[in-house]
């Protein structure tokens, strides 16, 4: 994955409106099973209905996580996703010493890649 662009389902941005998921984070010191669960979320939330695309970002242990939905119900679904749900018990209880989840909607959006 390259750093800093958006991986959009099929290559393809979509049409604002759409809705952001932004997951702000800073990584505790036991990342017991961590990865894997990161891996299989990613997975299950590309095969939700709805999903339109993620980026991610970290340095050291400070991360973001943006993932892009068609609507609110999409976001709702992968809410109540039973690992989903699972992932978060685990976020909580061992894996972030901080977190921060806001939801937003997308109306405008410009992209521009520099060939210089």
């Amino acid at each position: 994955m390259a750093a800093g662009f958006i991986q959009w389902k099929n290559g393809v941005a979509p049409e604002p409106p759409y809705y952001a998921s932004i997951f702000n984070y800073t990584l505790g010191n036991d990342l017991t099973g961590y990865e894997e669960m990161d891996d299989e979320t990613l997975k299950l939330a590309q095969a939700t209905p709805g999903y339109l695309g993620f980026e991610s970002h970290k340095t050291d242990k400070r991360g973001s996580f943006i993932s892009y939905w068609k609507d609110l119900d999409a976001i709702d679904t992968w809410r109540k996703n039973t690992v989903h749900q699972v992932a978060k018990k685990s976020g909580k209880q061992q894996w972030y010493s901080y977190y921060s989840s806001m939801i937003a909607k997308v109306e405008s959006a410009r992209f521009h890649v520099s060939s210089a």
